[in-house]
């Protein structure tokens, strides 16, 4: 059976702060760490009141100084918001601290609006830039050269394996083209899902970093008792996302018992789409649903994500889906 690995958005619900957001996370961190999931992915977004994990190196230093064995990443940083090389020097810092540990997942997004991006200095057309960026960045990481000029100290010479992560071709490409692992966000944008992942597979090209392809999908998983207990925390996700399309972003909701008076037909329409990739009901559901995902798209891992509102039914949903990986395992 593939590996399972968590993303976290840091989530700050209604009525916390970020301060719990983070103890949260690490609790969460621990958890996954003895249930054995991979990875820990934490992903850069701004100025958005409902996810804290906007200091994205910070952070996964908090998660990976807390733990011991789980490997601890970013899922991504969005290069166009920084320079290559303080990057490189973040992770490289990060990779000595932890080393064996430490994943770099980049895209080309801003994470946030066009107001933030112009204030975090970096400008969203730099993004056309991104393949250069990505590969500045890998040299940074390459042994330090006898006159080079800048070097990442530390960085230089350092493993930490880098990721491209995308929603569409151009991610597809670079990474076959890189010859680097590919994340697809398939757990909020997955109509480019099949295509990206057929690209990747056939036009990927060896290199130093990676001799074959490997692709990991995220997909929203929520595991409760029953059907319709998990349907009901699902409605959470829903929530934001809708909100998100409003313009107002927000704390993280609690969920409701009738998403249906939330949300117009449109809106609904356009949430269903962008969620799609979802597993949401009880352990047999879960099972099933999680088993037909990975046997018509064949990914080589999945980063799951939970958008649950309480804390504890968070950390059953990942006990669960472990569970039900591990008899999946077992019945392979």
């Amino acid at each position: 059976m593939i590996p399972f690995s968590v993303l976290d958005l840091a989530p700050v619900t209604q009525g916390s702060t970020p301060a719990q957001a983070f103890t949260n996370s690490l609790d969460l961190a621990r958890l996954a760490e003895r249930l054995g999931y991979r990875r820990y992915w934490l992903a850069e977004h701004h100025n958005m009141p409902g996810i804290a994990s906007a200091a994205t190196s910070v952070l996964i230093g908090h998660i990976a100084g807390g733990t011991s064995t789980i490997r601890v990443g970013a899922g991504g940083i969005m290069l166009p918001n920084h320079a290559p090389l303080q990057v490189a020097e973040q992770f490289g810092t990060l990779a000595s601290l932890y080393p064996g540990r430490i994943d770099l997942g980049l895209g080309r997004a801003p994470g946030t609006d066009q107001p933030t991006a112009r204030a975090l200095r970096r400008y969203y057309d730099s993004a056309d830039a991104f393949p250069e960026d990505v590969q500045e960045l890998l040299m940074y990481f390459q042994p330090a050269q006898p006159g080079q000029a800048v070097r990442a100290v530390p960085g230089a010479g350092i493993d930490v394996p880098v990721w491209v992560l995308g929603s569409s071709l151009f991610g597809a490409r670079l990474a076959a083209a890189l010859g680097l692992p590919y994340a697809f966000a398939s757990h909020f944008a997955p109509d480019a899902m099949d295509e990206a992942l057929a690209l990747y597979r056939r036009d990927f090209r060896p290199s130093e970093h990676l001799a074959q392809p490997h692709a990991m999908l995220g997909i929203n998983v929520i595991a409760a008792q029953s059907d319709a207990e998990a349907r009901r925390l699902f409605t959470t996700q829903q929530q934001s996302f809708i909100n998100l399309r409003r313009g107002m972003p927000g704390l993280i909701p609690p969920p409701i018992d009738d998403i249906e008076s939330y949300w117009t037909p449109t809106e609904k329409f356009g949430v269903e789409r962008a969620l799609a990739c979802s597993v949401v009901g009880d352990a047999d559901s879960v099972r099933e649903g999680l088993l037909a995902f990975i046997e018509r798209h064949k990914p080589d891992e999945l980063m799951i994500t939970a958008n649950v509102f309480e804390h504890a039914l968070r950390r059953r949903s990942y006990e669960m889906v472990a569970a039900i990986r591990e008899e999946l395992a077992a019945a392979a």
